[in-house]
């Protein structure tokens, strides 16, 4: 369709008829999210009418939560192979304008904050104390303690660029920032915290981000699930996979949502992880 006629289409959203709307909506719905720059550019120049308005937002929220969910689908059905592009999905939830390739140059820019203080013919320990000290002292990276339900601390770009974030986002860049490096670092699901791992042949350890990195071994999950009254299991010890930690992150800001009382996106979220699943 024609951009004039969906125009003019835009313009009946406002029509006394209530049949007439209904009708109408129905029509621009299924032309789908291609047709969002012409309703922001419709809802621009409405400011005098702000019923229309809104109508016009909720159309744009419901496209881009559509794109949004289609994005998740394809990343999972492809595998899931790029853990980035799946947080950077998660991240279009609330800000759609957000581009993959700006995440990307983000993430690039701190790789190369990063490498030159990396030492090569170092025990693995000592590499991971030497990485700790260049995340959480130079960058600054660090837990949020004092909003840590708050939703933005799953959103990759904003703790990018606040430097403060919750378990499992800081865990997402600091192990983005290892693999770069070459460093066998990958994530592990454990009860109420997510921590990364260490591991390689014959060499294995824990990394806990959210204390800064303090290292750890297999005992102390063991004293850590006794702590819960959680008989231990494999997935505790092991790595997760990307989409597992998706999961996580989109139970995370479904309890961020919940706990701010914002029922509209958290019932938006509790769709979107069950498609998934």
């Amino acid at each position: 369709m024609k951009e004039p006629a969906i125009k003019a289409m835009i313009q009946l959203l406002d029509d006394s008829d209530t049949e007439v709307v209904q009708l109408v909506e129905q029509q621009i719905r299924t032309l789908g999210p291609s047709i969002i720059p012409v309703l922001e550019s419709e809802w621009e120049q409405l400011s005098l009418n702000p019923f229309l308005q809104e109508k016009i937002e909720n159309l744009i929220h419901d496209f881009q939560l559509e794109s949004m969910r289609n994005r998740l689908t394809l990343w999972k059905e492809a595998g899931g192979m790029d853990l980035m592009e799946g947080m950077w999905i998660v991240a279009t939830y609330r800000f759609p304008d957000y581009s993959f390739s700006q995440l990307k140059t983000e993430l690039d820019q701190l790789y190369y904050e990063v490498w030159p203080q990396i030492r090569e013919n170092l025990h693995p320990m000592d590499q991971i104390k030497v990485l700790n000290g260049v995340i959480f002292d130079q960058l600054k990276f660090g837990a949020n303690t004092k909003n840590f339900h708050a939703a933005n601390n799953s959103y990759i770009n904003v703790v990018l660029e606040s430097r403060k974030g919750n378990p499992i986002s800081l865990c997402v860049i600091y192990m983005w920032i290892a693999q770069r490096l070459g460093f066998p670092v990958y994530g592990v699901n454990l009860p109420n915290l997510f921590v990364l791992t260490f591991k390689q042949k014959g060499v294995q350890f824990y990394i806990n981000v959210f204390n800064k990195g303090l290292i750890f071994n297999r005992v102390d999950i063991d004293n850590y699930l006794a702590q819960l009254n959680l008989t231990p299991n494999e997935i505790y010890y092991n790595p997760c996979s990307n989409l597992e930690i998706i999961r996580r992150v989109l139970r995370n800001l479904i309890m961020a949502y919940d706990k701010a009382g914002d029922e509209e996106h958290k019932n938006e979220l509790n769709q979107i992880i069950d498609s998934l699943d």
